[in-house]
C-alpha cells in the first residue's frame, strides 16, 4: 500500500523523513511524496486531501475528525519560537501591515496570543505570503513587519533586519511549556494497525537519521534550494529533538494548552475531549 504524504521541503521535515521516503525502513508502508509549503499542507487537511501531512498544530481543531495527531514526526520545542521582524528596531505594530506565513500557522496562532498582551490597540492589515518571501517583502518596504519561522531565525540579519519580538520565547515565559510548531497527521480511515505502523515508521526514520546524519545530507540539500549548508544543520538541530521521537507528557500539554488557550480567546473552535488520542 502506498500512502499520499505531503511534507515542506525545509531540513527538519527531509531530514525526518528521508529513510522512510527512501524505502529504508523494512516493512514501513511505502510513501509517494509531494513537497508543499505549511499553508498549501494546511488547505489540504481541511479537504481532506493527502494519507499524512505535516500541518499547523494551529490547524488541528479543523481537522482533527478526520485526521489523528501521530505522537512523533513534528517540530516541537525550546527556543525555536517564530520571529517579528522589522526594518528598524523598536518599531511599534499598532495599525501596521504584517506579513505571516499562514492565517491556519501555529506562529500566527502564537503571533496572535502574544498581540493580545503586546499590541493592544490591534495590528493593522494581515497579508499572507509563503515564508521565504516575507523577510525581502520587509527589507524592501512592501510590508512593516514580518512574522518568519524556520531557518530566518539564523538569517534575518542578512536582510539588515531585526528581531522585534520572538513569540515561542513569549509562550515560554508565560506558560512553562514548549513551543508547538508542525504536526504529523494521518487519516483516521486507514485504521488503528496502520496509524501505528506510521507512528512506528516515524520514530524509526528519526532514530536512523540521527544514526547516520550523512545518509539523509543529499536530500536535504537537494530541497534545500540555496539553503547554506551551515544554516541547514543549524535548523535541523534546533527542530528536530525528542519531542520530534515522541511527544510525550509535555508535548502532549503544550499542544493543548495552546488550543485550549487559543478557543478560550475566540481563535480556533474548542477541543472534544479525546481530540488529541492516537488510536
Amino acid at each position: 500500500m502506498t500512502l499520499q504524504i505531503a511534507y515542506s521541503p525545509c531540513p527538519n521535515d527531509t531530514f525526518v523523513f528521508d529513510a522512510w521516503a527512501h524505502g529504508r525502513i523494512p516493512g514501513a508502508p511505502e510513501l509517494d511524496v509531494t513537497f508543499a509549503d505549511i499553508d498549501i499542507t494546511n488547505g489540504m487537511a481541511e479537504r481532506g486531501e493527502f494519507d499524512v501531512l505535516k500541518v499547523s498544530y494551529a490547524v488541528l481543531p479543523w481537522v482533527l475528525d478526520e485526521y489523528a495527531l501521530l505522537p512523533c514526526g513534528g517540530a516541537l520545542g525550546r527556543g525555536c519560537g517564530p520571529l517579528v521582524l522589522t526594518r528598524e528596531p523598536g518599531t511599534g505594530l499598532e495599525g501596521r501591515t504584517v506579513a505571516v506565513p499562514s492565517e491556519r500557522s501555529t506562529a500566527y496562532l502564537l503571533f496572535r496570543l502574544w498581540a493580545a498582551d503586546v499590541v493592544p490597540a490591534g495590528v493593522g492589515e494581515v497579508v499572507v505570503m509563503p515564508f521565504h518571501e516575507i523577510m525581502p517583502a520587509v527589507r524592501d518596504g512592501k510590508v512593516d513587519a514580518g512574522l518568519v519561522i524556520h531557518e530566518a531565525r539564523f538569517t534575518y540579519q542578512q536582510y539588515g533586519l531585526h528581531a522585534l519580538a520572538d513569540m515561542g520565547e513569549h509562550w515560554e515565559r508565560t506558560t512553562g511549556l514548549p513551543i508547538p510548531l508542525g504536526a504529523i497527521i494521518a487519516k483516521r480511515s486507514l485504521g488503528p494497525e496502520m496509524l501505528r505502523r506510521l507512528a512506528d515508521a516515524a520514530r524509526t526514520s528519526v532514530r536512523m537519521a540521527w544514526d547516520d546524519p550523512d545518509a539523509s545530507r543529499p536530500y536535504v540539500l537537494e530541497h534545500a534550494q540555496e539553503m547554506d549548508p551551515a544554516v541547514a544543520d543549524q535548523h535541523i538541530g534546533l527542530y528536530v529533538n525528542e519531542f520530534t521521537h515522541n511527544l510525550g507528557v509535555d508535548g502532549y500539554a503544550a499542544v493543548r494548552g495552546l488550543l485550549t488557550r487559543a478557543a478560550a480567546e475566540g481563535l480556533v473552535p474548542p477541543l472534544g475531549r479525546d481530540a488529541l488520542s492516537f488510536v
